[in-house]
């Protein structure tokens, strides 16, 4: 069948306005009462719900933005970007006496990073927060919630919170940040989640294990039916779109001269989430993925080097065309 609903997607979570201060060497501390000279700062949006949410608008989805903002200058920057960009922001909401969320990244020669960040007004996202927007989540295919280890709010009843969201019809991705949090935090709402890849670093914190198959084998021990990987940075990612099923997707080369790579791992989420939406299969979908990373780190930031669907797909090698409609959340668990 084919979904009705008005939009692709809807990204909850962490939402941050982006300091950008390049280049820094980050090898070595600057030093006390030191004046050094840096490129022009500039300003973005950064968090999930900027970095995946622009993702996935880029490449063709319909996504609107759920968070929490502060009633500052950071906040009006962060719902005018996200607007300009096409995401929808009737649920992006303003914090009394919180202030919004925000980092200075550091960013050495060689594209590395360091963050300085400030949690903000994400992070008292809970479950009430979702039952507030119940009904947008009905207008939505899926719901992208993260990230887990800098939502300490909604992660004491994350299971509650993504009880909400499944009762819309929507599938289900959840993304990590910061150490990832803990299984114990995430364990419960495990089978509520249609699709699960975070990094390798947040995935050993979470389950101690080193692994890349035995932490998705622990994951599908806790009840993760649907798409399940680790993020291995350079070294590409491991997927398993069913139990039992492996994918190892390859890094792909960047179509352009590194700049940054802060929002490698969000983008590769919003090339894997919306080639899935497309109807996509799981290594092409994948490979949508790895190529929206290997585009993301050709720009300062995480949303600036960001393509089309036409321009991503071609740098995946993969067919511009959709075999199929999305044919609703079982078709992410057979």
């Amino acid at each position: 069948m084919t979904d009705s609903r008005s939009l692709d997607a809807i990204v909850c979570g962490t939402c941050v306005a982006d300091i950008l201060v390049r280049p820094v060497t980050l090898a070595e501390p600057p030093g006390a009462g030191r004046l050094f000279h840096v490129d022009p700062i500039d300003v973005t949006t950064g968090g999930i719900v900027a970095n995946t949410g622009i993702g996935l608008a880029r490449l063709g989805m319909r996504v609107a933005a759920a968070t929490l903002v502060g009633d500052d200058l950071w906040g009006r920057l962060i719902r005018d970007h996200l607007a300009a960009e096409g995401l929808d922001t009737t649920a992006v909401e303003i914090a009394p006496g919180l202030a919004t969320s925000t980092t200075a990244v550091l960013i050495d020669p060689g594209g590395e990073r360091s963050f300085a960040h400030h949690g903000g007004a994400p992070t008292a996202i809970d479950a009430t927060f979702f039952r507030r927007h119940a009904a947008r989540f009905t207008s939505a295919r899926l719901a992208l919630v993260g990230y887990v280890g800098l939502l300490p709010a909604v992660e004491r009843e994350l299971a509650a919170a993504l009880a909400v969201v499944k009762d819309a019809g929507c599938l289900v991705a959840l993304e990590t940040a910061g150490d990832g949090g803990t299984l114990a935090g995430v364990a419960p709402a495990l089978p509520l989640v249609d699709c699960y890849v975070p990094s390798l670093g947040e995935a050993r914190h979470q389950t101690g294990l080193a692994d890349p198959r035995s932490i998705i084998g622990c994951y599908r021990d806790h009840g993760a039916a649907g798409i399940v990987g680790v993020k291995l940075g350079g070294q590409g990612t491991l997927l398993s779109p069913r139990p039992g099923e492996w994918l190892e997707i390859p890094c792909l080369p960047a179509p352009g001269p590194v700049i940054d790579t802060t929002g490698a791992g969000d983008s590769l989420l919003a090339g894997l989430l919306a080639g899935t939406l497309r109807g996509l299969g799981p290594r092409e979908a994948g490979l949508l993925g790895a190529a929206a990373a290997a585009c993301c780190v050709t720009g300062l930031g995480a949303t600036a080097g960001l393509c089309d669907f036409a321009a991503t797909a071609r740098l995946a090698g993969i067919d511009q065309a959709a075999p199929g409609a999305f044919s609703g959340p079982a078709a992410w668990r057979n």
